[in-house]
């Protein structure tokens, strides 16, 4: 029996839990495509709870309370809260940096325990570990929540707070015609916040960035 993400379970195959606990660092046997797999169970997971959870909620509300469960902010979180740090593998030198703690790293490793956990044990495993260990996060959803897009949300805070509006500007723009990628920038002046996101589109670009300074006004908060 192994104790993972405040869960107890027994894995038949031990060694694909120990592949979802070795970052890329650590060897070529990493967690990087389990990773990649966790990622789709968690929001189907999630998406059928909230479905069946929210009858009454629109198309829009729920996607934004997905986004705001499955994000990497909210899964870093739970690593800490799990103490999944401490049964990481990982190469030296992410080692010495402090990977072990770093968010990006915690997340993946979150999303890879989902993808072994379904792997060993099925869908209707998985779903429930996935619910316990969210319980708490689920706990505190908040069904009146906006159903504003990003920029938007961003845009009537800042105006709120009494501060200028932010600005969106291009950083690169790179591929082919038809395969563009948009690296697009969000500065918000008077907070000295900016951030960073890249997409195929540039809009979807734009409202990525403005998702990510309000994740950091979030946590200011917190």
């Amino acid at each position: 029996m192994t104790k993972i993400l405040g869960q107890d379970i027994e894995f038949k195959d031990s060694n694909i839990l120990k592949q979802a606990l070795t970052h890329r660092s650590a060897g070529k046997n990493n967690n990087e495509r389990l990773e990649f797999l966790g990622d789709s169970i968690l929001s189907f997971v999630i998406t059928k709870w909230l479905f069946h959870h929210f009858s009454d909620l629109s198309e829009g509300k729920l996607t934004i309370i997905r986004a705001s469960l499955v994000k990497g902010v909210t899964l870093a979180d739970i690593g800490r809260y799990y103490n999944v740090g401490e049964q990481m593998i990982l190469g030296v030198g992410e080692l010495k940096s402090g990977g072990f703690n770093r968010s990006s790293v915690l997340a993946d490793m979150v999303e890879s325990i989902f993808a072994a956990v379904f792997i060993d044990k099925g869908i209707d495993v998985v779903e429930k570990f996935i619910l316990d260990v969210m319980h708490l996060w689920l706990q505190k959803v908040d069904p009146t929540i906006s159903d504003k897009d990003a920029k938007t949300r961003l845009q009537e805070y800042l105006q709120k707070q009494g501060f200028s509006t932010p600005c969106y500007s291009l950083i690169e723009k790179s591929g082919k015609d038809h395969l563009q990628t948009f690296k697009m920038k969000c500065a918000v002046v008077e907070l000295q916040l900016a951030e960073v996101a890249v997409n195929r589109s540039r809009k979807k670009a734009e409202q990525q960035a403005a998702e990510k300074i309000l994740n950091k006004i979030e946590k200011h908060h917190e």
